[in-house]
């Protein structure tokens, strides 16, 4: 296309004769966009987060906030003449009377789950290729913040209907609080405005619902998005990319084709799961009452790692100054969230203090190249995976007949074995992998064609790896590493070398870092003339 259409230039032409936003939007509209898939996970938690604000919108205009009890007379005819909030009363509306209410209730529940998962995904791939490496760290912190705070807007509203389900929840969160030494019955008291469970809880968390983390949520997507598009792309090593360059597709039309579509792919199989997978039937939990109980229930998927960790924690109280504390809530409520939180805010300067690197990237690396990151963000995910599974340790036991204690137990071993298993295991996949990488450097790709040599010998034929290939595996970089780290310290080490710390520093720089496994000496395509050792042409050339 050398010539812009007429109807985008009469377009173009008119904003730049009102706003003189020609030049902008010419070299905005131009921007590239790496093509790699990827890159999309991203997108799955923006179009989810736009379906959540659309349905969330549809939603507010019959939901009652409100925990007057009324008697009800819908449509549910099972629970009419029940006593019950007019939030869960107003739910069973939504669900029965509103046309459309339960397929728009079912479709901001399920954006809700893609929302957290697309994220948590697009902060794994963040992590495992390095992008978060300078000048990123600030958008990597926005990141983390978004996942925080979506994970409490989901917590918000997955108590809203008042059933007895996210009544329970809201019981463990007021225990959680409860469980915060000095301030704890303080922040209860203010937060329900009394007495577990009070009247005002829904009216409130509504307002986070609905104003306060929504526009908190967008304030941060709209600076990680401007960010993202101020300090250009990153991308994955291949031909011709550099550090001071991006490879792919400008935004227009390209990109805003691929983006349209995957928007309403995403839409499609959101409203696929709304129409044909149930999901937080709350007219069969019943409204809440603090003396009902159910058996197997389990919370949101996101939410389901602090309660593996509050099954598996044991019974333990201390008294300190004549204040009792209650490890068993406080440190499997509070202990797994700031571990995975802190780990990932403090990841990016501990890795810059490790490796001394202080260059920008612009260009991420494939898992395999770091190891030792991999490994760690695997040690990670078996954390998180382990208490997520063991937070429905009943049901496993109901289901397998296994002792409700054994599964227990077993959860409380695993969760320190399974991370450091998990660790070795990919540290050994990963140097596997670079090996491979090696070799088709050296060697080249199989190509399935069997060829017998003159002496009665049978070998397979390599082909040479395509240019794209080659320099997708050539973009491997050593993991830096200290100067000091690199050579034996003399005598008078380097400054970074002195002492417990600088010492520590230098193991660990050596450790993580330096090559691994070195892509083998100078691999240029050998001339197709030369003979090999049995006098045969090398089976590339």
């Amino acid at each position: 296309m050398t010539r812009t259409p007429k109807a985008l230039a009469k377009v173009a032409g008119d904003l730049d004769d009102r706003l003189g936003a020609a030049n902008f939007l010419k070299r905005n509209l131009r921007k590239i966009f790496p093509d790699h898939w990827s890159f999309l996970l991203g997108e799955i938690a923006l179009y989810s987060f736009i379906i959540l604000l659309l349905t969330g919108t549809f939603l507010t205009f019959w939901f009652k906030p409100s925990m007057q009890d009324v008697v009800y007379d819908g449509a549910y005819t099972p629970l009419r003449g029940v006593t019950m909030s007019q939030a869960y009363a107003s739910t069973l509306d939504i669900s029965f009377g509103v046309r459309g209410g339960l397929l728009l209730r079912q479709l901001h529940h399920w954006a809700a789950l893609l929302f957290l998962a697309g994220l948590m995904a697009h902060m794994l791939r963040v992590f495992l290729t390095g992008a978060y490496r300078k000048p990123r760290e600030l958008n990597w912190h926005i990141g983390i913040g978004l996942l925080a705070l979506a994970m409490v807007e989901g917590l918000t509203g997955y108590s809203l209907p008042d059933d007895l389900l996210s009544g329970a929840g809201l019981r463990i969160t007021q225990g959680v609080v409860q469980s915060i030494p000095l301030v704890g019955t303080y922040l209860s008291f203010f937060l329900f405005g009394g007495q577990f469970p009070g009247n005002v809880i829904i009216p409130r968390f509504y307002a986070f619902h609905i104003l306060l983390i929504p526009g908190l949520l967008l304030a941060l997507i709209t600076a990680h998005l401007t960010l993202m598009w101020v300090q250009k792309h990153t991308q994955m090593p291949g031909k011709g990319r550099t550090e001071h360059n991006v490879v792919g597709a400008p935004l227009l039309p390209a990109f805003m084709a691929k983006s349209g579509a995957f928007l309403m792919f995403t839409t499609a199989v959101l409203a696929g799961l709304a129409t044909f997978t149930q999901i937080n039937p709350i007219w069969l939990f019943g409204p809440y009452t603090p003396a009902a109980i159910s058996a197997g229930s389990q919370p949101d998927w996101y939410m389901g790692f602090l309660e593996g960790s509050l099954r598996l924690m044991p019974s333990w109280e201390i008294s300190f100054l004549g204040f009792t504390i209650s490890m068993n809530v406080l440190i499997p409520a509070m202990g797994p969230i700031l571990l995975i939180l802190t780990g990932l805010a403090l990841y990016p300067f501990l890795e810059r203090w490790i490796t001394g690197d202080d260059r920008e990237h612009h260009i991420v690396e494939r898992p395999r190249n770091n190891p030792h990151r991999t490994s760690i963000g695997m040690a990670a995910i078996t954390f998180y995976g382990l208490l997520w599974l063991l937070g429905a340790n009943d049901v496993i036991s109901a289901n397998f007949h296994i002792s409700l204690n054994w599964t227990t137990y077993a959860g409380r071993v695993l969760i320190f074995l399974g991370p450091a298993v998990a660790y070795l295991i990919t540290y050994r996949i990963c140097v596997g992998l670079q090996r491979a990488d090696a070799t088709i450097v050296s060697h080249g790709v199989e190509s399935g064609v069997i060829k017998r040599l003159g002496h009665g010998e049978f070998i397979e034929v390599h082909a040479p790896p395509s240019e794209d290939i080659e320099a997708h595996v050539r973009g491997k970089k050593p993991v830096p590493m200290l100067p000091a780290a690199s050579r034996d310290v003399g005598r008078v080490p380097p400054k970074e070398a002195r002492g417990p710390i600088g010492r520590l520093r230098v193991k660990m720089s050596r450790t993580y870092g330096g090559e691994k496994i070195p892509l083998d000496g100078d691999h240029e395509r050998r001339p197709a003339t030369r003979k090999d050792r049995h006098g045969e042409p090398p089976p590339y050339g």
